[in-house]
């Protein structure tokens, strides 16, 4: 019977939650975004700018280049887990995104907005090392804790990266709000891209001494790596395929992603463009939503352990429809602090229990990063549809609003697949 693995490992992989989080906070959440489209304006002065010869909205080009890199990480993300399998090296694969992502992010530092591809370039390939590394992340999961333990070992990564980014961001906010040495605003977000990609590389060395060597599956390779890869993939999705619980749960999976990572990522651009608050509103918001998601997390942890996952990520989806609804009819800024404050509660622990929910699902198996780059490309293709329908809504009405209605929609479609899964789970009790 499996056993949790040490205190010691346990909190070297949640470490690297508390380490790469800082990509998903600084760079997709608040300060590139924000940079991003005032930047931007103020070199072309418009909202419309180029882009290798064509215009788009900057906001719904900064949702597209996110799709684009969502997309090319969905295709390369199963190869790359089932190599990792098969050949017992996923901690390699992990390194390998954590330089990519945090290099990438560094890089940034250099982006002014007149040099739109070059800024549009390294954020993509920021985002590709950062999905890339959390297949391998994930997929340790089930090798690190007893079922019976993966929510709570699930929430505490989620706990370290909520805690790890919000401290950085409280950095990259004093440097904005106080403009030291004399720097100006603008530089004091490039220093805190600069910081993200040295605090991403950095604390990343302490999960790499701590988690143990994996083994691959094939001891004799009698192919490329692609085949091998592709053979693996195959054999994974014939097991999903008999697994109607898991199958069913994919589903809702990828239909409330769609929603739940698009409002995490566009939060910020509507607070800009359609209630026009300041930046340092913006990103102080958004640390608030990152502590209350820490409660978030750990205690829709307590309640699957009382009532079970499924049900509650049920009630967890009947909240974010109503955010849905809700930040449609947003008008003040009060209206967007209360909302931001419900979107921390439910975002925290949908994220923990969905990840969670899936390493309880999966069979026991050797191929854990085969079995994640499902859930991963599951995530992946559910962002790419998610923030491609938020800007082309937005180009096509001119207004966001209709982007955030439009998203309850998919949360909807997601809990009527959660719902199959749960009536097919108790028919199998």
């Amino acid at each position: 019977m499996q056993k949790t693995a040490s205190k010691k490992v346990i909190n070297g992989w949640a470490m690297y939650d508390w380490a790469n989080s800082v990509y998903n906070l600084v760079i997709t959440t608040t300060f590139f975004p924000i940079y991003f489209t005032s930047a931007t304006k103020a070199a072309f002065h418009s909202d419309r700018i180029p882009f290798f010869g064509k215009y788009f909205i900057n906001s719904a080009l900064y949702d597209y280049a996110m799709a684009a890199a969502f997309l090319i990480a969905a295709i390369a993300s199963p190869i790359l887990s089932s190599i990792a399998d098969t050949r017992g090296n996923k901690k390699r694969y992990l390194m390998m995104f954590t330089w990519l992502g945090g290099i990438s992010c560094s890089a940034l530092y250099l982006f002014n907005g007149g040099n739109v591809e070059y800024g549009i370039i390294f954020f993509v390939l920021a985002t590709l090392g950062y999905c890339g590394g959390l297949v391998f992340y994930n997929s340790y999961l089930p090798e690190i804790a007893a079922e019976e333990d993966r929510d709570r070992v699930s929430a505490k990564g989620f706990a370290m990266g909520y805690i790890g980014s919000v401290l950085l961001q409280l950095v990259g906010f004093a440097l904005v709000a106080l403009l030291p040495f004399g720097i100006t605003e603008g530089q004091a977000v490039l220093i805190t891209f600069l910081l993200v990609g040295v605090w991403w590389i950095g604390f990343a060395q302490i999960t790499f001494a701590r988690l143990p060597a994996s083994k691959g599956t094939i001891a004799e390779h009698k192919a490329g790596v692609f085949t091998e890869g592709f053979s693996e993939l195959r054999k994974v999705y014939a097991q999903v395929k008999t697994m109607p619980v898991l199958k069913r749960f994919l589903r809702g999976f990828f239909f409330y992603s769609m929603g739940v990572q698009t409002v995490m990522m566009a939060a910020t651009l509507f607070g800009a463009q359609e209630l026009h608050l300041p930046s340092t509103t913006l990103i102080s918001v958004v640390v608030v939503i990152q502590l209350v998601a820490i409660a978030g997390a750990s205690g829709m942890a307590w309640l699957s352990g009382k009532y079970g996952n499924l049900p509650v990520l049920i009630g967890v989806i009947f909240v974010w429809i109503g955010i849905c609804f809700a930040g449609y009819r947003m008008q003040t800024a009060t209206d967007f602090y209360i909302l931001a404050t419900a979107v921390g509660l439910v975002m925290g622990g949908v994220q923990s229990l969905s990840r969670s929910t899936y390493a309880k699902l999966m069979p026991e198996t050797e191929d854990t990063a085969s079995f994640f780059s499902y859930y991963d490309v599951t995530e992946k293709l559910s962002i790419v549809i998610g923030m491609t329908t938020f800007g082309y809504i937005h180009e096509l009405t001119g207004s966001m609003r209709n982007s955030v209605i439009a998203l309850a929609a998919f949360f909807l479609m997601g809990l009527a697949w959660l719902f199959s899964a749960r009536r097919k789970q108790k028919a199998l009790q």
